[in-house]
């Protein structure tokens, strides 16, 4: 049988009912993602009381620790999901990321719990593009950015139930215990993932004729043409690597950094990046030369500095700013993080796939229209007290919360909108024997600027202004945050315009 018939056989035997429940079980793994990747934002007091952290350090262990190999890791599993079975990369990352931060729990020190948030990172790299390929191929075109953003639902529910479920733990039992509870119910899951979903014909999902095209797009391009680019690549960061390890050579015997370590970790993470682009050479070379590629990655990236680094400080800001215990930031935090992401993810997906049926552009269009909103709208909930004040007579504190609740569902909403439309946009950057290798490099740029550097921005900035503001000082650093989203409000408008002409049906 040929591939062509393959697929068709394929999309037709599946029901829309299994397709929903493995987008179902797909969500559920995602959100036990987020659930152990946030659930240190929830656990940043205790932690820092635990083991006497500044906020730099703590933004190390939620930012470097985690992204340097959650991001670098993810092009290798990725490029070996475009050729092996997804479904049992996904089952053997959920095993790994889920133990990894039960581990977290039994840590002596800031540098075992440092190594076991790496080991999370290694586990979770290997969760995230081959979903995006799984759905890809279970979804038709039409349908695949709503599915997507359904897929990314898993964002709040993570993020809610991590904050919820941790803070609660760690307020009754511990931290420890937050950390080996969650830990255990990812391994536990995993079986049910291996056992009841199936991997499907890769471009299944897509007509004969499409999948046709995309079958035979790698093998028409030579093959020193097709890899020439990402090799390219590949040799730039082994160049940055050997500057960096020079770099920490010459710090051992005191001629360089105070500290060596520093410039040694960059050449490891540079040289772990540049074999993976090696690996992934040949859909590196395709992605790279579109602009389109770029201005998604980047635009995604720098609203991720805000998106990922807001929402990992935004409980201690609670405690701080707010006055609120950590059982009370546990439930309202999580309410803010599941009901405006819900909304916001959703609304992305729709919007962007009813308008995209007039112009391809809309995908990076809406998230565009949305960084703008949201970066206003989260200075305005930051003074919400200073809003109710506003009121004959003032107001109290219960107001002042309520409000800041409400208006922190728009921005908290409107940040997420872009992981339907853009995530989707991105799968039609590449054939669809490359869409996980494709997301891989993605996401390496998304989380490694995004995630590594907001995460550890907002620490590092935090303690810079520490002497000026005191306890306030994450409030203004959040402040500084905020042109982030319009850095990536500037580069998706770009990618509007330029999207249509890189597209791969």
């Amino acid at each position: 049988m040929s591939q062509i018939e393959a697929a068709k056989a394929e999309g037709s035997a599946v029901s829309p009912g299994y397709r929903y429940y493995v987008l179902a079980i797909l969500i559920f793994v995602y959100m036990l993602n987020f659930v152990d990747r946030q659930i240190i934002g929830i656990l940043a007091a205790p932690l820092k009381q635990e083991f006497q952290l500044s906020d730099e350090q703590f933004g190390l262990l939620g930012g470097i620790a985690f992204a340097s190999v959650y991001s670098t890791l993810a092009i290798p599993l990725a490029w070996l999901a475009d050729r092996a079975s997804r479904v049992w990369i996904m089952t053997g990352a959920l095993t790994v990321w889920s133990g990894f931060t039960a581990l977290c729990g039994v840590a002596g020190s800031f540098g075992q719990l440092f190594l076991f948030r790496m080991g999370v990172g290694v586990g979770e790299a290997g969760g995230v593009a081959p979903a995006y390929s799984l759905i890809a191929d279970y979804f038709p075109p039409n349908q695949r950015a709503r599915a997507l953003a359904a897929f990314a639902f898993g964002i709040p529910l993570g993020t809610a139930g991590g904050t919820l479920v941790g803070g609660l733990l760690a307020a009754q039992y511990g931290w420890r215990t937050a950390f080996i509870v969650v830990g255990v119910l990812g391994v536990l899951v995993a079986p049910l993932l291996r056992l009841t979903v199936r991997d499907p014909q890769r471009g299944g999902a897509d007509a004969a004729a499409k999948v046709e095209a995309a079958v035979a797009a790698p093998a028409s391009v030579p093959i020193e043409g097709d890899v020439s680019l990402g090799r390219k690549v590949a040799l730039v960061c082994f160049g940055v690597a050997g500057v960096l390890a020079g770099l920490g050579l010459l710090s051992l015997f005191g001629a360089g950094l105070d500290n060596p370590l520093v410039p040694f970790f960059g050449a490891g993470l540079f040289a772990v990046i540049g074999v993976s682009l090696f690996i992934a050479r040949a859909t590196g070379s395709v992605i790279m030369r579109k602009r389109s590629f770029w201005l998604l990655a980047l635009g995604a990236a720098s609203s991720s500095v805000c998106g990922y680094g807001v929402a990992g400080w935004l409980p201690l800001f609670f405690m701080r700013s707010f006055g609120l215990t950590l059982a009370q930031v546990s439930w309202y935090y999580a309410g803010i993080a599941l009901i405006g992401g819900l909304l916001g993810i959703w609304l992305g997906g729709s919007l962007a796939d009813k308008m995209a049926r007039r112009s391809k552009g809309a995908y990076p269009l809406v998230p565009a229209v949305a960084f703008i909103i949201s970066a206003p709208c989260f200075i305005l909930a930051m003074n919400s007290p200073w809003l109710i004040g506003l009121i004959p007579g003032g107001g109290s504190h219960a107001m002042a919360l309520a409000l800041a609740f409400l208006i922190f569902l728009i921005p908290t909403g409107l940040n997420l909108a872009w992981l339907g439309p853009v995530t989707a946009a991105v799968q039609h950057l590449a054939p669809a024997p490359m869409r996980s290798t494709a997301s891989a490099i993605f996401l390496l740029i998304n989380n490694l600027l995004g995630l590594a550097v907001g995460f550890y921005y907002f620490g590092w900035m935090s303690d810079l202004l520490r002497p000026t503001f005191g306890d306030e000082s994450l409030r203004w650093a959040i402040y500084t945050g905020m042109g982030f989203y319009l850095m990536a409000s500037i580069l998706l408008f770009g990618a509007s315009r330029t999207l249509k002409k890189d597209w791969v049906d």
